[in-house]
This record gives C-alpha cells, sequence and structure tokens, in this order.
C-alpha cells in the first residue's frame, strides 16, 4: 500500500473523487488521507439538511442510515484513492455492514468527525472499521463493506 498522506481536500477535491451530489454527498472535508490506509473527513450537520423535514420535526435528529452512509462515502475515499485499482467506469457499492452501534444522536450544528481504516482487501472486496464521533464522543460505529464494480453491470 502506498503511505502517501492528502490533507485537507476541500469539496471541489471531493466532488472529483466520488459520483455522490447533493443532496446525498455527505462528506465536506478531507482532513487526513492515507492512500489504502485510512481517513479523517468530517460532516458539518445543518439545519437546513432535507432529511430534517421528517426526522422528526421539531426536534431533527440526522438519520443513523445516513451517519452509516457519511462513513461508507469516506471509505470510499480510501479505496478510490489507493492507487491500487483502476477505477475508470467503475462505482464503489456496499456488500455488508456489520456490528452496528448507535452511541448518541446528531442533531444541527453537529460536527459528524468520521474515522476509517481498511482492515483488510482482496481483489476487489474492501472491509474497513468506521467510527463516526462528535465533540470526540462516537455517535455510530460500524464494520463496512464494499467493491468496486463495474458501472455497466449494473
Amino acid at each position: 500500500m502506498s503511505s502517501e498522506v492528502l490533507e485537507n481536500l476541500n469539496i471541489r477535491d471531493i466532488l472529483k473523487m466520488l459520483p455522490h451530489r447533493y443532496p446525498f454527498l455527505l462528506v465536506d472535508r478531507v482532513v487526513e488521507l492515507k492512500k489504502g490506509e485510512s481517513i479523517k473527513a468530517y460532516k458539518n450537520v445543518t439545519v437546513n439538511e432535507p432529511f430534517f423535514q421528517g426526522h422528526f420535526p421539531g426536534l431533527p435528529v440526522m438519520p443513523g442510515v445516513l451517519i452509516i452512509e457519511s462513513l461508507a462515502q469516506a471509505g470510499g475515499l480510501i479505496v478510490l484513492n489507493s492507487g491500487e485499482i483502476d477505477t475508470e467506469g467503475k462505482i464503489f457499492l456496499f456488500t455488508g455492514i456489520d456490528k452496528v452501534k448507535f452511541r448518541r444522536p446528531v442533531v444541527p450544528g453537529d460536527r459528524l468527525d468520521l474515522e476509517i481504516k481498511n482492515v483488510r482487501h482482496k481483489m476487489h472486496i474492501w472491509k474497513m472499521s468506521a467510527v463516526a464521533t462528535v465533540n470526540g464522543e462516537v455517535a455510530a460505529q460500524a464494520e463496512v463493506a464494499a467493491a468496486i464494480v463495474d458501472k455497466e453491470s449494473l
């Protein structure tokens, strides 16, 4: 694995790498990316997120599945920047989510810090450990598995 480290990637850099777009892009900045190994990123959670209109009116709480999606998108950045796979014409898709735990709600005004580490990968399957925190307190954690597949096969 490459030991190259990228730091302080902004939203323009992220948009060049991930296929997600508003309202489903859930990573705002990459603080540190160790190619093929790990990432530290974050999502600023704001009250104008479209999901807060219905989850829940008068008591906005970020849906747990979107917290996990934030972690998965950050994990995708590890894979897409590993330098080990030709990603042209490919997409990164979930294949499994294990050991999910939600520890605290995430609400508007929180900065959701995302830390993902590559546990292992074989061929085009990647398994990562993922933790989302707010102010150092664990909001969610999971093991995420995903695969790189041809876009044409979908």
